[in-house]
């Protein structure tokens, strides 16, 4: 294939950019390659499981992944209790807000404002979170004393009423939510101060772990998309692993390999792992994922629909 030179079209859409970037070298092929190798995922009835970090949804992602669940294109989903909890937060009604990278953070933590890049989330957003959760948790603590995380999500996305929500999407769409990191963030927080006063009280991490695992078997294809690295992603590829490795994948980070970071992790690297299947159809993309992922997935869904994959009805 020889390089074609990008240009401007009048009415040009993001599907095209993409598509013509798959004409070009560097990280303009591995954009194509991921959205071609996501269409393949869904064209071929592949398990997809989906993981990403927390900052994807404090960037403005978070109405984007819930409309992938909606629309079907995430089977399972693995993420950070941090994500979840601004998930939670925005569907409540809560802002956040953009800043600048370089403030002033002394006086920023003065006034009650926490950052993230160039982001705020305020005390008070923290402090109407906690009053949300308490009841809620209370609730499911008077029906059964152990439960899952998964379990535990799936209840507080039911409480919720917010279509730009991942965990309402996944509530309404059985999809399951694992967060192996429950224990982190303001949520874990929440769920200990909690157990201090119902000690008989408990969230079965270790149940989940059985739970991902009959996800899908070694005769699925299985495919998986991963955003960022850290424990979502190990979470997901090492369950892959103890199921056969998967068929199709697409990572995409700002970690580079040369770390040796799971972030920086390559889908070539996990196949020695036998995360990914040796044949796999894969590719890892380099960049800023608040940037590319909703490139990518603008040519997917467009393509998907095309094809009659998916309806937005």
């Amino acid at each position: 294939m020889n390089v074609k030179d990008v240009k401007w079209r009048k009415g040009m859409s993001a599907s095209d950019m993409v598509g013509d970037l798959g004409n070009m070298g560097f990280q303009g092929t591995c954009l194509k390659k991921a959205a071609d190798i996501m269409v393949d995922m869904k064209r071929n009835n592949a398990k997809t499981y989906f993981t990403f970090t927390s900052n994807m949804v404090t960037s403005g992602l978070r109405g984007l992944f819930a409309q992938l669940i909606r629309l079907g294109v995430a089977d399972v989903v693995v993420t950070t209790t941090v994500a979840l909890e601004e998930d939670i937060m925005k569907a409540i009604g809560e802002d956040f807000f953009i800043g600048k990278y370089r403030p002033d953070d002394v006086g920023l933590h003065e006034k009650g404002m926490n950052r993230v890049g160039n982001l705020m989330i305020t005390n008070e957003s923290y402090a109407r979170f906690e009053d949300y959760m308490l009841p809620i948790i209370k609730k499911i603590y008077e029906k059964e004393k152990r439960v899952t995380a998964t379990e535990l999500l799936r209840q507080i996305g039911l409480t919720l009423d917010d279509e730009d929500s991942i965990l309402c999407q996944a509530a309404r769409k059985g999809v399951p939510v694992f967060c192996p990191t429950i224990a982190d963030g303001s949520l874990g927080f929440h769920l200990y101060m909690f157990q201090q006063d119902h000690p008989d009280f408990t969230v079965d991490v270790i149940k989940d772990y059985a739970n991902l695992l009959v996800t899908s078997s070694f005769d699925d294809k299985k495919g998986v998309i991963c955003l960022g690295g850290g424990v979502s992603k190990h979470y997901a590829i090492f369950g892959l692993l103890l199921n056969g490795g998967c068929d199709y994948a697409v990572y995409m980070t700002t970690s580079h390999e040369h770390s040796g970071s799971m972030g920086g992790a390559t889908t070539s690297e996990s196949k020695t792992w036998g995360k990914v299947k040796v044949d796999a159809n894969e590719t890892t993309v380099i960049g800023d994922v608040s940037i590319t992922f909703p490139m990518v997935a603008a040519r997917v869904l467009d393509k998907l629909m095309e094809e009659g994959l998916i309806s937005d009805e």
